[in-house]
């Protein structure tokens, strides 16, 4: 534990990406082949399973801190993490521990089996032999709240150069739903590999935004000069869904979020058309919620994320069909090095040989002369219940991650309004002594009404402006929250608009944020509840 609490220090206290990179080369170079394995589940998302609830183990920390409960919450408020304030209220250590991270992670996954009194032992003991570093990252094991601010990309640069295997070979090798536990680090780096799991999908590449001025995008002359002869481009709807890539190979059928989250049980409806493509079939596209041959708000696709049980209601109200636009292995090769062009013929081929077209579905490419053709489509986009268009270099291969160059994102602009302010609560590591965490709220007759939360947007100058307004202008307290003063307006900016039953104000955002601070405008001026419902109907 003692290396892995010192990677997490030493990547916490820089920020040049070569630093990181040689932080990380020395942890693989000199800890066990298991710890190699149990740090790249951490890093790349695969947290053990909590074994002891919050509560308990705020109970027991306060207990080993040795003060009164009001204070360890006020030292809480301040701090903004809970397993920082355990670490840093609870005395200094008597005793050492040589367990590996390993070791200590299997005593976490053994606490399955023991009941309460066992469980608060095995916690108290363990928390006087670890010094406060280790205890830091302990808890955030414990707790499930392990995050760090490392790209998997840095993590696989590191691990490549030390094997010589490339980066590409080792990102694929990582996704799926292995564990360190059942996943060998010698099975990880081996020159060739013929045990692949079948299930294991390809690293997703992520298209890049096209970004304008003041919150705007692009017109189509800065596209032109960015991207160059509309004709080496095809253009498709950028489609508000769940990205995954369906898999057929040795005669079973795997459905991956981008998440890395195996989600085939969670759509039946997909079932039979996966069945039917040739083995050996990779394909990448969007999930999305169809009625009458056309895609659904996002919001109702949500009514079916994180049910374990899908009834024949949600079944009904939220069919599914997939919308493919890449195909990335054809009869068991991975042709991913094709161009986008060569690629596609294999789609469409695909699409026309299937049985169930209302199921699987292909983006359809926009036809356009140049880009101010290509702007005036994508005014259309929300008529499409589309957030944009999708801009791929026709000779371009398939890639892994967030790559500029040959996949850009067009979005629209987003829609906004102008709201208040009225709630502050703080954020987490590097920020939380800093209010950075707001709701706001627009005008319902003359009462103001929360109706969305956002958090990005602002500059670090503006954030400390802000802090420093909610410290002098709280109202009330309740926890960590603080009502203030209904005075700074905001424009808001979000995706998309629909109807909710679950929040006051009768509405729910898609990606709200904050796009400018409108210090020119009184509160009195800030939007209303009418008008926001107003875009209910666009």
């Amino acid at each position: 534990m003692r290396a892995f609490a010192q990677l997490f220090l030493s990547l916490d206290e820089t920020n040049k990406t070569n630093e990181k990179v040689k932080v990380l080369k020395s942890y693989f170079t000199n800890v066990p082949d298991t710890d190699k394995m149990h740090m790249l589940a951490l890093f790349t998302g695969r947290r053990p399973k909590r074994q002891i609830n919050s509560t308990l183990i705020r109970t027991w920390a306060i207990e080993a801190s040795n003060i009164p409960v009001w204070l360890f919450e006020e030292s809480y408020h301040v701090v903004g993490d809970l397993a920082e304030t355990m670490s840093l209220l609870m005395p200094e250590t008597t005793t050492t521990s040589s367990k590996t991270l390993t070791e200590w992670i299997a005593e976490i996954n053994d606490l399955a089996d023991k009941n309460e009194e066992e469980k608060k032992s095995w916690l108290t003991a363990s928390w006087a032999m670890l010094d406060r570093q280790e205890r830091f990252v302990f808890n955030k094991l414990l707790t499930g709240s392990f995050r760090v601010g490392v790209s998997q990309n840095l993590v696989i640069k590191a691990l490549s150069e030390i094997t010589g295997i490339t980066a590409a070979t080792l990102t694929h090798r990582i996704m799926g739903s292995w564990m360190p536990e059942d996943y060998t680090y010698n099975e990880l780096v081996q020159e060739q590999t013929t045990a692949d799991d079948i299930s294991r999908p390809y690293p997703f590449f992520l298209a890049y935004p096209i970004q304008g001025t003041s919150n705007k995008q692009k017109t189509a002359v800065e596209i032109e000069t960015a991207l160059g002869n509309a004709e080496e481009w095809q253009a498709e709807w950028k489609w508000d869904g769940i990205r995954a890539q369906m898999i057929k190979r040795g005669g079973k059928i795997f459905i991956w979020s981008r998440g890395e989250d195996l989600a085939t049980e969670k759509f039946p409806e997909l079932h039979p058309f996966l069945n039917a493509l040739p083995d050996g079939t990779v394909l990448d596209g969007e999930l999305l919620s169809f009625t009458d041959g056309s895609p659904m708000p996002f919001n109702v696709l949500q009514t079916r994320i994180g049910r374990k049980n899908l009834s024949k209601k949600i079944l009904t109200e939220s069919p599914v069909a997939v919308i493919a636009y890449d195909c990335l292995e054809y009869e068991g090769e991975d042709i991913r090095e094709k161009t986008q062009s060569e690629r596609r013929i294999i789609l469409e081929n695909l699409q026309d040989q299937t049985p169930y077209p209302e199921v699987f579905r292909i983006s359809a490419l926009i036809n356009f002369d140049n880009w101010a053709d290509l702007e005036k489509i994508r005014e259309k986009s929300r008529e499409m219940m589309a957030e944009g268009i999708m801009l791929k270099r026709k000779n371009a291969t398939y890639q892994v991650g967030r790559r500029r160059g040959d996949w850009w994102k067009w979005k629209i602009d987003p829609l906004s309004v102008d709201a208040v302010m009225i709630y502050a609560q703080k954020g987490h590591g590097r920020r939380a002594d800093l209010y950075t965490d707001y709701t706001f709220a627009v005008w319902d007759g003359d009462k103001l009404v929360p109706f969305a939360k956002a958090y990005s947007g602002l500059t670090d100058q503006e954030i400390n402006k802000v802090d420093y307004f909610v410290k002098r202008n709280t109202l009330e307290k309740f926890g960590p929250v603080r009502t203030v003063k209904p005075e700074l307006v905001f424009e808001i900016g979000f995706e998309g608009i629909n109807r909710s039953t679950r929040h006051k104000s009768g509405i729910a955002l898609r990606f709200p944020r904050i796009l400018r601070w409108r210090h020119d405008k009184p509160k009195e001026e800030a939007d209303t509840l009418e008008s926001l419902k107003a875009l209910l109907n666009e």
